[in-house]
């Protein structure tokens, strides 16, 4: 396991002691990035405090102000949550996404760990940019975890992994498609079909989750998402002939 292509990435932070918190539970399983979303206060003397000799991580912690900023470069996400959606993702244990992180970051690319705000984790919007929901088993009468305690079972998951076999992406010679590039094709997946009018844009429904949840199970190679962005320039086309005849 290369720690230096794991991100992990607290959304929207409120409580700066959490912060420093975190980044003492990284340094201790050897963990070092840390990237922060809008944080409500930092830098902050007790996030230093709290970090108990962890202001390496802290000096290199990455402020963001948008989670596009701090998944840039990413070809894996995984979202930590407690909370069951309405459309359900892909749930996986924390050991599990260890294990996929490890085959994933062993090509050269990079990883990122979400996680959400202290009072109410991740958004739905938030947790659709994630392939995985990385559910931390707990007591169900009261599943309530400190933020700081839920990067330390993570970051000690992937402390345990040293190598792993190799991904699909390694196996075919090809690159896996970052997030950046992912996100715009589901922009444009969007548009073609309300173009096509398979989609109407007042009443979505949960079509473009389903969508989404889809996609991210397969785990898209670059060269797939250009294959599949021409088949929807070429439907497109056809639906503005077609309106003009």
């Amino acid at each position: 396991m290369d720690a230096t292509r794991i991100r992990f990435v607290l959304v929207e932070p409120s409580h700066p002691g959490n912060i420093g918190a975190a980044a003492r539970a990284l340094k201790t399983m050897g963990m070092t990035r840390l990237y922060l979303v809008n944080p409500a206060q930092y830098p902050s003397a007790e996030a230093t405090a709290r970090a108990s000799g962890a202001d390496d991580v802290l000096a290199r912690t990455v402020v963001c102000s948008t989670l596009d900023q701090a998944l840039t470069g990413c070809s894996l996400v995984f979202g930590t949550s407690a909370r069951s959606r309405s459309l359900e993702w892909p749930t996986i244990a924390p050991r599990v996404c260890a294990e996929y992180a490890a085959r994933e970051q062993a090509g050269g690319r990079e990883i990122a760990l979400l996680f959400g705000r202290e009072r109410s984790g991740l958004t739905n919007a938030e947790l659709e940019r994630c392939q995985y929901r990385v559910h931390i088993p707990s007591n169900p009468h009261y599943s309530s975890l400190n933020l700081a305690s839920a990067v330390q079972i993570l970051a000690y998951e992937m402390a345990l992994m040293r190598g792993a076999a190799p991904t699909l992406a390694d196996q075919l010679g090809e690159e896996a498609a970052d997030q950046v590039e992912v996100e715009r094709f589901f922009e444009h997946l969007q548009q073609a079909l309300v173009d096509i009018e398979f989609l109407d844009p007042d009443n979505p429904r949960l079509l473009l989750r389903r969508l989404r949840r889809l996609f991210g199970r397969t785990r898209l190679l670059r060269a797939e998402v250009s294959i599949l962005r021409g088949i929807l320039t070429a439907a497109q086309r056809q639906a503005r002939l077609a309106a003009k005849r």
